[in-house]
């Protein structure tokens, strides 16, 4: 999306969370860091003048895309989410559906398993309370603070990953069980190949629940947008 922006000319600012230490550089201007709820994020788009707001966020980040339903239903600007489509079941795969995080630690009950947990870094402390299995966590930077995870294995890298990398990454760790988020799109995809192929179950939480808003698959839909609104 910013690259089809800065090809095009449009003035625009990238928004990142400051999730990770070393974000990618875009090709028009960025920001780092929150705005402050519903207020600063209202308070941010008059100041600057800002005509539309794409909200282009993980599909979990729930709390960014309400504040932005907020503030723009507020301001009057016009919003629209570029959203990857969810994933879906395909032949081959087993796939056990659960609500949220709370649901996944859950579904984790009973004997020990060697688990891929590909969550990100701030949610897996929480599996603690499944101390039985041994964990392997793929992360973008190494963790600041050890996880309290009783037995586990960090893995740091970038993706995109391939599929002959994660097949690779599940048989030298022998994975049995694969935990995701329904992130949607292909840059994360190689996972569920990987384990579709090597017949490993995957515990996948479902998208949170979120305000009605205007939403494309494509950045030409957002063209297509930008030009009638």
């Amino acid at each position: 999306m910013a690259v089809a922006l800065a090809n095009k000319g449009v003035r625009a600012t990238f928004s990142y969370a400051g999730r990770v230490s070393a974000p990618r550089m875009q090709p028009i201007a960025q920001r780092v860091g929150g705005f402050g709820g519903v207020d600063g994020l209202a308070e941010y788009l008059i100041h600057h003048s800002i005509s539309h707001v794409i909200d282009a966020t993980h599909p979990f980040a729930a709390q960014m895309s309400r504040n932005a339903v907020g503030a723009c239903a507020r301001t009057g600007i016009p919003l629209l989410a570029l959203t990857r489509p969810p994933w879906r079941p395909r032949d081959g795969d087993d796939w056990q559906h659960v609500a949220d995080i709370t649901a996944a630690v859950t579904a984790l009950s009973g004997a020990k398993k060697r688990v891929m947990l590909a969550l990100g870094r701030l949610q897996i402390n929480r599996f603690a309370a499944q101390p039985q299995h041994h964990y392997v966590l793929r992360m973008i930077d190494a963790p600041k603070a050890r996880p309290t995870l009783p037995q586990h294995s960090v893995i740091v890298a970038r993706g995109p990953f391939t599929v002959p990398q994660d097949t690779a990454l599940m048989r030298e760790h022998a994975i049995e069980l694969v935990v995701c988020k329904n992130a949607g799109g292909v840059g994360a995809e190689a996972k569920l190949q990987a384990a579709r192929t090597l017949g490993i179950p995957v515990v996948m939480i479902d998208r949170p629940s979120l305000p009605k808003r205007s939403t494309v698959a494509t950045v030409r839909g957002v063209f297509d947008w930008i030009a009638r609104v």
